[in-house]
């Protein structure tokens, strides 16, 4: 659609509405946050905001979860135009198909067309939220054993109008109440997303009036030529060359005996500018829930492009330009086919695809890529259901109550609270005490696990130990863990970090272990025990710097006896650096 370019914006123009857009999405946010009815949302902050062009384009998702919004918000609104060429003024638009440009179908999305008194679309905004619950055969959002996606058993709504001038349709409504197990709390989180949608557009009609949308667009163009310029900047300060890196998955049911090895094979073309990223070289889909949808195949891979690019290079479709990516048709990453499921769609495969991408650049030069992030989803972070004894009724809800997971950066030690590598450490975890308020459960412990770091000149986080058990009640759990066998690796001579694990602790304290994709009950008086992983270290461990490990032996993370054979440290039972032992160690 053609634009007004002929008055160029200053710098000072473009930075105030770049903040001022950012405001918005701000806003629709912290409506969500604040007006969620599940925990997920009004607790773990699962949930992301953003706002694309009239062409279908990503100009910007502050603060929103990378996983959620670097690809997916482009693609579903493809697919709102194409299922819907006449948009009027208070549609809104369900979708949460991953076969159509959702990340997977537990991430309900609301689309909203920005649309003038005079009939013009001009933008989109989109509100994603995780749900606990969506209607899937089993009380879980993460299938993982699910062979298709009727056996998987969600509703699937590939940008279906569920608001039209205003007003929602209450045949949609009726039947995600009919379906969802928990239909008031899906209901609170469904108007906290219209709430949010309806916010952001009062908030960029009135910008609208207030600057001209012939503004708005000319900034929309000029920003991304700006983003453009940033992240070409940025890669010709990289080293060129190319790298390959694979991550395996551990084996669930539906995937070969040794797991699902994902290869990302990355190239950095200085001269022109570009990266490349292939990852055509990786299996067909699989009959599980692991299958990663294009939305989220597009964005685990730029989230591991990312993490080396200077971080003030704006991340919208103006940046994307100098990104190519090579993906495979109905492959167990790529472009999946209906009726493949993609249950487990951000995280799990996902995260593999992000690690084997940084490890990759990583190959390429000192300074680029990072040890592997931790393996998700243990039981810590898993989804809980049953019957609360304390009023009768139903409760369905995914804890975030421990996982760190961080890995260690060329200049940095790891983010403690990264969660998983799509994540981005947006998530909050759970305050202990509201869970046990929401959900009958007791924590009984939640502790960094010594020594369980991946060692590296800058380290990956501890593990974490988290127990609970359910409180006068049984209670059912779904987790899909990963990182049993194959551990997060560390990046250039860093080390791996500790495996995960789970465990049933019986009423007489013996521990049983688990499957590690699971849906089993804790009956009372038994607990849950969660081992999650941390991430791989970055760098040769012997070169990092002696002040740090006496830091980490101080706060517990790391014993005298590692620091000593891993690091090469020596600390004294004084808590000192013991110059010489250490210097003959270390030469």
């Amino acid at each position: 659609m053609e634009t007004n370019t002929a008055t160029k914006l200053d710098g000072a123009k473009l930075a105030i509405l770049s903040n001022r857009l950012g405001g918005i999405c701000k806003k629709m946010g912290n409506t969500l946050l604040r007006t969620g009815r599940s925990g997920v949302l009004n607790r773990a902050k699962d949930f992301s905001c953003c706002i694309v062009t009239r062409d279908c384009e990503l100009l910007t998702a502050e603060e929103s979860l990378p996983i959620h919004v670097l690809s997916g918000p482009d693609l579903m609104a493809k697919s709102m135009h194409e299922f819907h060429p006449a948009l009027t003024k208070g549609d809104v638009f369900l979708h949460n198909s991953p076969y159509h440009g959702n990340s997977h179908p537990a991430d309900h999305t609301l689309l909203m067309p920005v649309i003038d008194s005079g009939g013009d679309h001009h933008f989109t905004l989109l509100a994603k939220a995780h749900q606990a619950d969506i209607g899937n055969s089993i009380p879980t959002t993460y299938h993982g054993t699910a062979r298709d996606v009727y056996e998987e058993g969600a509703l699937i709504f590939p940008a279906v109008k569920v608001v039209e001038n205003y007003q929602t349709i209450d045949d949609i409504i009726r039947m995600c109440r009919m379906r969802i197990r928990v239909p008031d709390q899906w209901y609170g989180d469904f108007l906290a997303m219209l709430g949010a949608a309806f916010i952001g557009e009062r908030e960029m009609l009135a910008l609208g009036e207030e600057v001209s949308w012939d503004t708005l667009h000319t900034f929309t163009n000029q920003w991304f030529d700006y983003s453009e310029d940033r992240m070409i900047e940025a890669i010709k300060c990289m080293p060129g060359g190319s790298g390959i890196a694979h991550s395996t998955h551990d084996a669930i049911p539906g995937t070969p005996p040794d797991g699902i090895t994902i290869t990302s094979e990355v190239s950095i073309d200085p001269e022109n500018a570009y990266i490349e990223v292939d990852l055509t070289d990786n299996p067909e889909a699989m009959q599980c829930g692991l299958n990663v949808s294009e939305a989220c195949t597009r964005t685990s891979t730029m989230i591991g492009i990312f993490n080396s690019v200077d971080n003030t290079v704006p991340k919208n479709a103006g940046a994307f330009r100098r990104v190519k990516l090579h993906l495979k048709d109905n492959g167990v990453v790529g472009v999946p086919r209906h009726p493949t499921s993609c249950s487990a769609a951000t995280t799990n495969l996902a995260d593999r695809v992000q690690n084997s991408t940084m490890r990759a650049m990583a190959q390429i030069g000192e300074g680029l890529g990072m040890g592997e992030i931790g393996c998700f989803c243990p039981p810590s972070t898993s989804v809980v259901s049953g019957t609360d004894p304390r009023n009768g009724k139903p409760y369905v809800n995914q804890l975030f109550l421990g996982h760190t997971a961080g890995a260690g950066a060329p200049r940095e030690d790891a983010w403690m609270t990264m969660l998983h590598a799509g994540n981005g450490g947006m998530c909050f975890i759970d305050s202990v005490e509201l869970d046990e308020i929401y959900t009958p459960i007791q924590v009984k412990t939640r502790r960094l696990i010594e020594d369980s770091e991946g060692a590296g000149r800058f380290r990956g986080a501890p593990g974490i130990e988290v127990e609970l058990r359910p409180v006068n009640c049984r209670m059912e759990v779904g987790f899909v863990a990963d990182g049993n066998i194959h551990k997060p690796l560390g990046a250039r001579g860093g080390g791996a970090a500790a495996k995960s694990d789970q465990f049933r602790r019986t009423r007489g304290g013996e521990l049983e272990r688990l499957d590690q994709c699971s849906q089993v009950w804790i009956e009372d008086g038994e607990a849950l025990v969660s081992i999650a992983c941390g991430g791989g270290g970055y760098g040769e461990p012997k070169t990092r710097d002696p002040a740090r490990v006496l830091r980490d032996v101080r706060e517990g993370l790391v014993s005298r006896n590692r620091a000593a054979d891993v690091y090469g440290v020596v600390v004294t039972e004084t808590m000192e650096i013991d110059e010489a032992a250490t210097a003959a160690l270390r030469n």
